[in-house]
């Protein structure tokens, strides 16, 4: 029988186990010369970052807002992987905290290199006599699994891991000193929930900073350490023996008190938080503002008060802005304050909206400098057409009543609409569009024809800022500069938008009650008891309503509306914003009044009087040679004769159920028409000066005015249904 041999790899092995056991005890002894190689390679400690960088590297979870005297205002979270604050120096740290936190968990702390020899002696008696201890780990191998997170998995680390933390620990010891090892310990540890580091632990905790923690929260915190999941009932026992001398009964209740509040991560009054979420977009950064803070709390209580007394039902929304007239800092931005409102986190201050007669001033101040104008022209508040290219433009006053001939003064003080689109058609509205992007308007990005007539009336879009830095130039003799939210230097130099001298009279006339008593009364909220300029404003169907105005040191700009652009329900121009606005001035102005500014050398004062007007005589401020004593407005001869009634384009309907020669239409002209006749189609109507009234059936009409010698002058097409 043949013999099958082994296989080769088979008479390999045998022979390599007869080898190791001829050999074993050699190869024993070289194991034992080098094991101690090896477990010093094995568990040498990693690379460890130093105290100053471990403090340099931490990166909050927040961004913080600060006025300009260093005072938190606000703070955004940035961060959402866990929650942290700033670090919190030793000495920030209640000291009864401290000493709780050391007694618990490493009451050897002071007199050990990183390892308590006692600790481990006594958790291995107890491991092998199987009674429990409280554990070897100290708290600087706390620190060493907190800057190496591979250290520290509970549950899954070999002896050699242990070893590894331990000469970490060790490692530590050897270059930072207690102090920084305490203090990185307790920014380091993670606590309840999502917060890491003492400051967020206390601050979601108990709503207070680490130097202001009780004996009881205290306990509670140390007891949080090893269990930061713990629940109440097992937080309390644990503090109870941390903390003998305090009261149990003390510790079980902010223990649940604790377990049930939800509590803000920030001290911040919260004051700013529109300009905190446009400034802060980095965590960890620290932004100084301009802002005041008792500035910004006036403000923000003065809309806060106006926004109850106005009711949801009338209006939601609302914002100030605060200007130093002479620096440009903005001492107070409110973008809104909650409330009611439905758009809560949409910044009011900078969000665009239609401008209403806010824009008058600036359209008086170009018509003044230019010459067109004087502050005691007569303009005419009538009605008045203006062909557009989108068709017919028909403007009508706020209160739908004409004043008929009135100074510019009373015009621009009383808010009337028509004067100021005759106005406008004096400037031009590419020439006043113009102006308002020098003045500060950047918002204004079409030209001038893209607004039309509308201009005059506030049909643009602007922004509360861009109203108060606009404002601020007329407080400065028109002088237009940036504002200043930051610390940091304005890039933008000044320039002057507006010839002082007019933009003096304007605040002259914005601060004269008697000028806008015809439409806001003696005792409006604009009246206050020391000199201040101010206008207000209301846009179409009204969404919005303004009240901006200056003093000799401030410029204060409010908005009122709802801010998802429905409209607000009776809420006037002197009923909306104008009562925050007065608030304001008279929280500025508490302890130093303002005074009226001196007239700019080279402006003229007479006095005037006037005919054919309801004013009264009084003394005028004029540019050099524009001046006169005497004003009337223009006879009937100076008008160019047009049909003023009906509108061109309009379309009337016969009512069934009134008697059809009841249902006339009054036929209305203006100028001098002496001689001129009104002609319905190719009949006569009679004298132009008789206002006939006509009776026509349905279709289409034309009436046209004709001059002595037959020549049409003008004409309006009608319809009739």
């Amino acid at each position: 029988m043949t013999r099958i041999g082994m296989p080769p790899v088979l008479r390999w092995g045998r022979s390599v186990l007869e080898w190791v056991a001829q050999h074993r005890t050699k190869l024993l002894a070289l194991a034992l010369l080098l094991a101690p190689g090896w477990l010093w390679v094995r568990t040498a400690p990693p690379l460890l970052p130093s105290y100053r960088s471990v403090v340099a590297q931490w990166q909050p979870s927040e961004a913080w807002l600060y006025d300009r005297n260093g005072h938190l205002l606000d703070s955004v979270r940035v961060d959402f992987q866990a929650r942290r604050l700033g670090w919190t120096p030793l000495e920030d740290i209640s000291p009864e905290l401290r000493g709780l936190v050391v007694s618990a968990e490493d009451k050897r702390f002071y007199d050990h290199g990183g390892i308590d020899w006692f600790a481990v002696a006594s958790a291995l008696r107890s491991r092998m006599d199987g009674s429990r201890s409280r554990g070897a780990s100290t708290i600087s191998m706390q620190l060493a699994g907190y800057l190496e997170p591979d250290l520290a998995q509970p549950g899954s680390r070999s002896w050699l891991d242990k070893v590894r933390q331990a000469r970490t620990a060790f490692a530590i010891e050897s270059r930072w000193s207690k102090a920084e090892i305490l203090e990185a310990y307790f920014n380091l540890a993670g606590y309840r929930g999502e917060a890491q580091g003492i400051g967020a632990a206390t601050l979601s905790l108990f709503g207070k900073p680490p130097d202001a923690i009780a004996p009881h929260e205290a306990a509670l915190i140390t007891a949080l350490l090893p269990s930061p999941g713990a629940s109440p009932e097992q937080l309390t026992a644990r503090a109870c023996r941390i903390a003998p001398k305090i009261n149990c009964v003390t510790i079980r209740a902010a223990a649940a008190e604790m377990a049930s509040e939800r509590r803000s991560l920030a001290l911040d009054p919260g004051l700013a938080p529109h300009l905190a979420a446009r400034l802060l977009n980095k965590a960890g950064l620290r932004v100084e503002t301009r802002l005041d803070r008792d500035v910004q709390r006036l403000a923000t209580i003065a809309l806060k008060r106006q926004m109850l007394a106005l009711g949801r039902e009338r209006a939601r929304d609302g914002a100030v802005i605060v200007v130093d007239n002479a620096s440009g800092d903005v001492l107070a931005y409110v973008g809104g304050v909650g409330g009611d409102s439905t758009a809560a986190y949409v910044d009011g201050a900078s969000a665009l909206r239609q401008a209403g007669s806010t824009l008058k001033p600036f359209l008086y101040a170009m018509a003044i400098e230019k010459g067109y104008l004087t502050a005691a022209s007569i303009l005419d508040d009538s009605p008045v057409q203006l062909d557009t290219a989108s068709g017919l433009y028909v403007p009508r006053n706020y209160d739908e009543v004409f004043k008929g001939p009135v100074s510019a003064r009373m015009a621009l003080a009383a808010s009337l609409n028509i004067p100021a689109v005759r106005t406008l058609l004096l400037v031009t509205p590419d020439a006043f569009r113009d102006r308002l992007w020098d003045t500060g308007y950047a918002s204004l990005t079409e030209d001038g024809q893209y607004y039309g007539y509308s201009l005059a009336l506030g049909s643009a879009e602007v922004t509360l800022l861009e109203q108060a830095a606009a404002y601020r130039s007329l407080a400065r003799g028109g002088l237009s500069g940036p504002l200043r939210l930051t610390k940091e230097r304005a890039t933008e130099a000044d320039r002057q938008a507006l010839d002082p001298k007019a933009a003096w009279i304007i605040g002259n006339i914005l601060s004269d009650p008697i000028a806008r008593a015809s439409t806001f009364g003696l005792d409006s909220a604009l009246k206050l008891p020391f000199w201040a300029a101010a206008k207000t404003g209301t846009s179409k169907a009204m969404r919005d309503n303004w009240c901006i105005g200056w003093s000799d040191r401030f410029t204060v700009a409010v908005w009122v509306g709802n801010l998802e652009g429905d409209s607000m329900k009776a809420v006037s121009g002197t009923s909306g914003a104008a009562p925050v606005w007065r608030d304001v001035m008279l929280g500025l102005h508490r302890d130093q009044p303002s005074q009226p500014p001196a007239p700019p050398e080279g402006i003229e004062v007479r006095q005037v009087a006037f005919k054919g007007v309801r004013e009264s005589a009084r003394r005028e401020w004029f540019l050099p040679g524009t001046g006169q004593a005497f004003f009337a407005p223009a006879p009937a001869s100076a008008h160019r004769p047009h049909i003023t009634n009906p509108v061109s384009g309009s379309v009337f309907a016969l009512d069934p159920d009134i008697p059809k020669d009841r249902q006339r239409i009054v036929i209305e002209v203006s100028g001098e028409v002496t001689g001129h006749r009104l002609m319905l189609g190719k009949h006569s109507l009679g004298p132009a000066n008789g206002r006939p009234q006509i009776l026509a059936g349905p279709g289409a009409h034309r009436i046209a005015l004709v001059d002595p010698h037959g020549k049409t002058l003008d004409q309006v097409l009608i319809t009739i249904r």
